[in-house]
């Protein structure tokens, strides 16, 4: 059975698979994933994928990020070491608020940022010491690789992948 089977159609040029990718989605056809040397402005939207939700991650690592700061501070400069520095006493965390914003606002972008890349990384499950999946070491270089899956319908797929410009291509066998 073919259930298995993908073509892999490979170009030279982004524009070229711009349009192609727009050919593949009007003639229904299912496109299973795109391989890029470098990333191609739209290519998201015309594939049909969902907006990402990273940026809300980003707001809630910065709103623990902020609270973590808050907190630390609170604990270590009120409660358990305070200090009369410059004649300035520390009786409350709000009396003292303005010396803190500096701290407050680079934990936030710390946390922010570290947790960004960790969920970016287990979202993509880009694990240490990962196998790399790309299937032709060209689409590292200057090539662009759309890999469809086929349905009992090579020879169409083949001919089809062809009128759009695509240089190269294959029936592979996916494991």
């Amino acid at each position: 059975m073919s259930s298995n089977k993908v073509i892999h159609a490979i170009y030279n040029d982004d524009d070229v698979l711009m349009d192609a990718v727009h050919k593949t989605r009007a003639a229904h056809h299912h496109i299973e994933e795109i391989f890029t040397p470098f990333p191609v402005h739209g290519l998201d939207k015309a594939m049909g994928l969902a907006p990402t939700r990273l940026a809300i991650c980003a707001f809630i690592y910065g709103c623990i990020g902020l609270t973590v700061a808050t907190v630390m501070m609170n604990y270590i400069m009120i409660t358990d070491w305070p200090q009369d520095i410059g004649g300035k006493p520390s009786f409350s965390y709000i009396q003292n608020m303005p010396a803190f914003v500096p701290v407050m606002f680079e934990m936030t972008v710390f946390f922010a940022a570290h947790l960004m890349v960790i969920t970016f990384y287990m979202r993509s499950k880009l694990w240490p010491f990962k196998q790399a999946e790309n299937p032709d070491v060209r689409t590292t270089d200057d090539h662009f690789l759309m890999e469809v899956a086929v349905h009992d319908n090579e020879a169409e797929l083949v001919k089809f992948f062809e009128g759009t410009g695509a240089v190269e291509v294959k029936v592979i066998d996916k494991h």
